[in-house]
């Protein structure tokens, strides 16, 4: 039997928004997109396929549109690993 990480939940203020940042400025991959409903969707992204993802949820309500960004309370939440430190800055830069 193994065991993984699938997927973390990541609030965004809007859908499409979100996707554009990860997607186009950090250089992670949309992994789905699936419509739920209206409202919803089921969006994914990673650093690269078969990675843990980022589960982007619509934040709904006023706790969770003042929860955006401050998934560790105000520490820091998400760690990536590059072997080009240098190349991946000035990329994401």
């Amino acid at each position: 039997m193994s065991i993984a990480l699938s997927a973390v939940t990541y609030l965004v203020r809007d859908y499409d928004e979100a996707i554009v940042w990860f997607t186009q400025k950090l250089g992670f991959v949309l992994v789905g997109d699936i419509p739920l409903s209206d409202a919803k969707r089921w969006v994914k992204v990673a650093v690269g396929q078969g990675s843990t993802c980022l589960l982007l949820a619509k934040a709904e309500g006023s706790e969770q549109i003042a929860a955006i960004g401050k998934a560790a309370g105000g520490r820091v939440a998400y760690f990536l690993y590059t072997d080009d430190f240098t190349g991946t800055h000035a990329r994401m830069l």
